[in-house]
């Protein structure tokens, strides 16, 4: 049996959207996100039927990188802090918290009367046993890397934890929000939850039918309110035009598209909310491939890509290109980059300085996990064959993709990452040299590595923001991915759904406040 270790003790070294570092950093407000409605009434009405065009592909939030799979664990499991709906970091199952004067001591004031879906107790030995195993490499957590600054954590009493930090880490409160860091129970046998998953969120794990629904209950002994709704069925239907039948025949009553004409197909009653998103999609060159260890190869790459054709081809001009930041108070200029335009004159020269010709690459790309994906796939590999490249595509299942990505078994990858408010959240874990995620990245350097530590220990917003465009210049000046651009989600809701509140990040986090008239 796999159990988090409860004993185990940590060494050193193991858009205007408001998200400033005050927030962060200062002893945070023991008010709580808006809780749901449902009160003594809750759980009164019919389970939500949500359309999605994937099962899930794992139900341990610690290594979940699939986006349904995170759709549905948040929902499911809690974690110490939450981002609302502007995102701003707000309590969670840490009602408050306070950093020391020197920024090297954090201390968590847990909530009371909260239990798991088991109904055993939450304390502080759950978040000790659930943080250390997140940091030991045997549990290979995609979010090892939010915690690297934490070298030690210590149950208080039942109520608090402290955290010791090597240094300042002024993204810390913001880091511990995502589901990928999620409490377990300090004796969870983790074999067990990878089939029925035990929680604090605000529904409780039901059954999964491989390929065909999840179901969720609403927890009635939820810290916040037991939701309205008597629980979820997160309905898998392969086909985005299916669901959109499903919708107007009012067999499902919520979806969230990512296809722009798509979603203008619905019509009739359902009601249809268009979210800019944090997320974004690249083409993820790895720097530790011979072919690609040059940078002028990279850099003749990416200046072969027109990012706006690629945006107007595969999603109809819906989004923004970007560049690699797309957190609103950090955010990428996009021209500041080698190549702001394509530049097939300049990706022929860069090509010459390396000495290569008649360069053939290959990209795994993922199928039926989001829309665009192939046909972002294809309008690069037509670009890149205008400079004398030729690029060969492996397109996958969603579950073989991800498998080869997380091992960054790939030379080229043409990738949806979800994005975050904080730039050291949405990076750290990637583009540091011990980051948890550095395979996937593929490239990492003495620079970046100095530069993150930086912004980590800074608690000065434009000092901060100086940082990160510092890292931003350093990503694209080596061409270590090629950024393409941000697009939108499309949520669509039946008539009678209402409460439910699209976030930028995609957290579908709001089901919890969902009512069906």
């Amino acid at each position: 049996m796999t159990t988090i270790p409860r004993s185990r003790r940590l060494v050193a070294g193991s858009l205007g959207l408001a998200t400033t570092t005050a927030l962060v950093l200062a002893g945070c407000s023991t008010s709580a996100p808006s809780p749901s409605t449902g009160g003594d009434e809750a759980a009164s009405t019919a389970p939500l039927v949500v359309g999605v065009t994937t099962d899930v592909d794992t139900l341990l939030p610690w290594t979940a990188t699939q986006f349904q799979a995170i759709n549905v664990l948040q929902n499911v499991y809690g974690t110490l802090t939450e981002l609302d709906a502007e995102l701003n970091v707000v309590p969670g199952l840490a009602e408050s918290w306070e950093v020391s004067d020197d920024g090297l001591s954090v201390v968590f004031a847990l909530r009371d009367g909260v239990v798991f879906s088991d109904g055993s107790a939450f304390d502080a030995e759950d978040v000790v046993a659930s943080y250390e195993a997140i940091q030991d490499p045997e549990s290979a957590a995609v979010s090892a890397t939010n915690l690297a600054s934490v070298t030690a954590i210590e149950a208080t009493d039942e109520r608090t934890v402290t955290m010791t930090l090597s240094a300042p880490d002024a993204a810390l409160p913001s880091k511990l929000a995502p589901v990928t860091t999620a409490i377990l129970p300090s004796d969870a046998d983790l074999a067990a939850l990878e089939a029925a998953p035990v929680g604090t969120g605000a529904f409780v794990f039901d059954e999964r039918r491989a390929n065909e629904a999840v179901l969720l209950t609403a927890n009635e002994d939820y810290w916040g309110g037991a939701p309205e709704i008597s629980g979820i069925e997160f309905r898998v239907i392969p086909d985005q035009a299916a669901i959109v039948s499903a919708l107007q025949s009012g067999n499902v009553q919520m979806a969230v598209f990512d296809d722009a004409l798509v979603a203008d197909t619905i019509g009739g009653t359902v009601e249809i909310a268009e979210t800019p998103q944090l997320s974004y999609h690249a083409l993820q060159l790895n720097a530790r491939d011979e072919a690609l260890a040059d940078v002028n190869v990279r850099l003749a790459i990416a200046c072969a890509i027109d990012r706006q054709e690629v945006l107007d081809t595969a999603a109809l001009g819906e989004g923004e290109v970007t560049g690699p930041i797309t957190s609103p108070a950090f955010r990428s200029d996009p021209d500041a980059r080698p190549c702001p335009q394509a530049d097939p004159d300049a990706a022929a020269g860069y090509l010459e300085a390396a000495g290569v010709e008649g360069l053939t690459l290959r990209a795994i790309v993922m199928q039926g996990g989001y829309s665009t994906a192939v046909a972002e796939a294809e309008n690069i590999q037509a670009q890149l064959a205008e400079v004398g490249i030729t690029l060969e595509l492996d397109v996958l299942e969603s579950g073989a993709y991800v498998d080869r990505w997380v091992a960054g078994d790939f030379q080229l990858a043409v990738a949806l990452n979800g994005g975050q408010p904080d730039p050291d959240a949405a990076y750290g874990r990637y583009f540091t040299s011990t980051g948890n995620l550095n395979a996937v990245a593929g490239y990492s350097s003495d620079t970046l590595d100095a530069l993150f530590e930086q912004g980590r220990a800074s608690s000065d917003q434009a000092e901060r923001e100086a940082i990160y465009a510092d890292v931003s210049a350093e990503l694209e000046e080596q061409a270590v991915w090629v950024w393409l651009f941000t697009s939108f989600n499309y949520t669509a809701t039946a008539e009678g759904v209402s409460g439910f509140v699209p976030m930028p990040n995609g957290s579908l986090q709001h089901l919890r406040d969902v009512t069906i008239d």
